[in-house]
Parts: structure tokens; sequence; C-alpha cells
């Protein structure tokens, strides 16, 4: 009989529906290296459930960003591949990232500078 561990809260959905498709997922897993044979059952989860928590923390600093970046203009409610981009620029966390999204963002928009960043980090 097996124990719960610390993952057991992340688990025990492990027959309801999921937010990302874990076959994708278990599929993404096999093509990262040929050493990897066989993945548990449980892996996939573990994935789904990181990728959620890192897509709902790259969309807060970018809302954050957003947000403090209209401060003057008219609000609006929707988030933009720009914003995401800024978000990862501005978040060491993200620097992995940085050479997806550099190129793009700095053709399309102004780099922020030291002031911008500061005040966005504190905000966060």
């Amino acid at each position: 009989m097996r124990q719960a561990g610390a993952y057991s809260g992340i688990l025990s959905r492990k027959t309801g529906p999921h937010s990302l498709p874990l076959a994708r997922i278990k599929k993404i897993m096999k093509k990262s290296s040929d050493d990897v044979k066989m993945i548990s059952g449980e892996a996939p989860i573990v994935f789904s459930k990181a990728c959620e928590l890192f897509i709902e923390e790259l969309t807060k600093r970018a809302w954050i960003i957003m947000t403090n970046n209209n401060m003057h203009e008219k609000r609006r409610s929707t988030l933009q591949k720009d914003d995401v981009a800024s978000a990862i620029i501005a978040t060491d966390v993200f620097d992995f990232l940085v050479n997806l999204v550099s190129t793009t963002h700095d053709n399309n928009c102004e780099l922020m500078n030291e002031e911008s960043h500061q005040d966005i980090m504190e905000d966060i």
C-alpha cells in the first residue's frame, strides 16, 4: 500500500479533468531526451500543475506591467503579446525566455527604463 506524499493534493484529481492535456505533456516529456524511456502516470499530472502555476504567475506579472504602463491612457482589459514580453524581460526568473521574446519586443516596444522597472518590481 502506498502512502500519500508531498504531491497527494495534486494527484488526488488523477481521474478528474485536467486543465492541460496529459497526453500532450507526456509526449513533450518523451521528446525532451532520447534517454527518457518511460514516464510514470503521476509525472504528467505534476507537470500539468506546474504549467498552470507558471501561466498564472506570468499572467499576473504581465497584467501588473500593463496596468502600470497604461495609467495615463484609457484602461484596456486585454492582455497582449507585448505585455507578456515586458513581464518576461522585467522578471529575472523568466530570463530563460528572453531570447524568445526580445527581438519581437525590441521592434514593437520601447524598453523600460530602470525607474519604471523598479516601480513594477515593487508592485509584484
